[in-house]
């Protein structure tokens, strides 16, 4: 997805899991319905993947599992 204006203005929340030292990290917005946008926090202005709502708490729940 290109950085759209939306993207750019949206409220990004990074992973809890991330640490302070600048490591890996992703980011994601809930600001979109149906879709899940995620971004590397290293490189905001980088490539977004957008994954559908459905499989990204798919994912979020197996890894809690």
């Amino acid at each position: 997805m290109r950085h759209s204006p939306e993207l750019i203005s949206a409220h990004w929340r990074r992973s809890t899991y991330s640490n302070t030292n600048g490591g890996d990290c992703v980011e994601i917005t809930e600001s979109f319905p149906g879709i899940v946008p995620v971004r590397d926090s290293k490189t905001p202005h980088g490539p977004v993947v957008v994954v559908p709502a459905a499989a990204w708490d798919v994912f979020v729940n197996s890894l809690k599992a």
